[in-house]
């Protein structure tokens, strides 16, 4: 199977400032603007101005701005595809023999990645018309349907990646359902168990490490291609703004976006640079809660190739 859509000076949201941050070490550039598109207590499209482009049914957990330009959305108990129109041009409704549909993906052969939680945790392959063509059975070591699993990806080598919360562990699946790799997020340096390590986005980059979030914990790590701990972000480097971070995008600067469950009000999308340093944020009305996003346009300009989020 081919790859799938899928691999501070201060922009505040709807205000869009211009003010930086005045803290020693950081960066030093031109604003940062970006447009884009948020999903969780709201769905829509925000413009580099922070004004709304588009706005459909809140409540989702995941989705992506599709090439054509429709946007394809995951509920609890359905996923769509949406035109600027509003007009549904894809749904799939979740199983009856599952309780919560955590995640979807277009795929590069037209089909649609979803990811179904419950009695018979899964990734369903699933065509235009609907119909399922192709299933990964998960092993999530929880009878928890919520907790089970979320951001799951397929892998350009037509593997998935799969991060597993109460698991503490990110799993790799070959499209017959064997596990091929495993990273685990309860390292010591992270704060083990207790600190709730739990994984949430996990995103696979072109040197083969992955960019993890982990949710209670507040943190995100990126982890070698042996699972050894390579650089991390915690709240005492972002000012105490990382609430609960779910959603993430590695942009292709190098920078990453983390966006805040938890952020009801204030700051709930941060972008940093290797070095830690904040470049932009949100506090977006329309972007309180973000569960996931995707990142369009940077000051003008799309982000190229394949959205890693």
């Amino acid at each position: 199977m081919k790859s799938p859509i899928a691999p501070l000076l201060l922009s505040v949201g709807f205000l869009t400032s211009m003010v930086p941050i005045a803290s020693a070490g950081e960066a030093a550039a031109a604003p940062i603007r970006h447009s884009y598109l948020v999903m969780g207590g709201k769905t829509a499209i925000i413009s580099e101005d922070g004004k709304v482009e588009w706005e459909y049914d809140g409540g989702s957990r995941d989705g992506f701005v599709l090439p054509n330009g429709n946007v394809l959305i995951a509920y609890s108990d359905r996923v769509v595809e949406v035109t600027r129109e509003k007009q549904v041009v894809f749904s799939y409704q979740r199983s009856p023999e599952n309780s919560e549909i955590g995640t979807t993906q277009r795929l590069y052969n037209g089909n649609t990645l979803i990811t179904e939680l419950g009695a018979k945790p899964r990734l369903l392959e699933v065509n235009g018309k609907g119909e399922i063509v192709n299933t990964v059975v998960l092993q999530p070591e929880t009878d928890n349907a919520h907790m089970q699993t979320r951001m799951a990806r397929q892998l350009r080598n037509g593997n998935f990646l799969v991060p597993h919360l109460l698991a503490f562990a990110l799993k790799e699946y070959d499209p017959s359902g064997k596990i091929v790799g495993t990273i685990k997020t309860d390292l010591d340096s992270l704060g083990g168990r207790k600190a709730e390590c739990w994984p949430f986005t996990a995103i696979r980059l072109d040197n083969g490490n992955t960019v993890v979030t982990l949710t209670h914990s507040n943190q995100v790590a990126e982890f070698g291609v042996g699972g050894e701990l390579i650089w991390k972000v915690t709240n005492d480097d972002v000012k105490g703004l990382f609430k609960d971070p779910c959603g993430a995008q590695r942009l292709a600067n190098g920078n990453t976006v983390i966006g805040s469950h938890a952020a009801s009000t204030g700051v709930s999308m941060v972008e940093l640079n290797n070095a830690k340093q904040i470049v932009w944020t949100s506090d977006h009305p329309l972007a309180a809660g973000v569960h996931h996003f995707q990142i369009l346009t940077t000051n003008g300009k799309a982000e190229p190739g394949m959205p890693m989020k």
